[in-house]
C-alpha cells in the first residue's frame, strides 16, 4: 500500500539542509496539492493548522513515500516523537488532502502541535523564506 505525505514549507525547499535534500528528493513527486486550515509564520519556519471548516487552505504538494524508513529522519527534523506526540513540536497526522485535479488522498502531514499565539498568518497559504524575517 502507497504512503503518502503532503509537503509544505520548508520541506518543499530544502536547499540549505543537504541531508534533508538527500530524504525528500528520493519521494515521488505527485502533484499540487492544499489541505484546508491555516498557515502561520513561525519566524524561522511555517506552522500549518488543519481546520476542514476554514475558509483558507495550506497548499504544498503531495509525494509517495518509499517503503524504508526515510520518514524517521522527517520525523527527526520535525521534531515529532512518536512516543511523546503532546511534548512534540509538530506531529505526523494523517489528514484529507485534495489534489489540484478535485481527487481526494489520505496522507500524512507533519502539523503545529501548538498554539499558534499572535503570530502572523501567512496569506494564501503557500510558504516562501523570503517572507521570513
Amino acid at each position: 500500500m502507497s504512503k503518502y505525505l503532503f509537503l509544505y514549507g520548508q520541506l518543499l525547499q530544502p536547499e540549505p539542509d543537504k541531508e534533508l535534500a538527500l530524504v525528500v528528493n528520493r519521494f515521488h513527486r505527485i502533484g499540487a496539492a492544499s489541505v484546508r486550515g491555516r498557515l502561520y509564520d513561525l519566524g524561522d519556519y511555517p506552522g500549518a493548522v488543519v481546520d476542514p471548516s476554514s475558509n483558507t487552505s495550506v497548499r504544498g504538494e503531495l509525494v509517495e513515500v518509499p517503503e524504508d524508513e526515510s520518514i524517521l529522519a522527517l520525523d527527526t527534523y520535525e521534531e515529532f516523537d512518536p512516543t511523546n506526540p503532546e511534548h512534540s513540536l509538530f506531529v505526523r497526522k494523517e489528514v484529507r488532502i485534495q489534489l489540484s485535479d478535485g481527487r481526494d488522498v489520505d496522507a500524512w502531514m507533519y502539523v503545529y502541535n501548538r498554539h499558534p499565539g499572535d503570530a502572523p498568518l501567512i496569506t494564501g497559504g503557500i510558504y516562501s523564506k523570503s517572507q521570513v524575517a
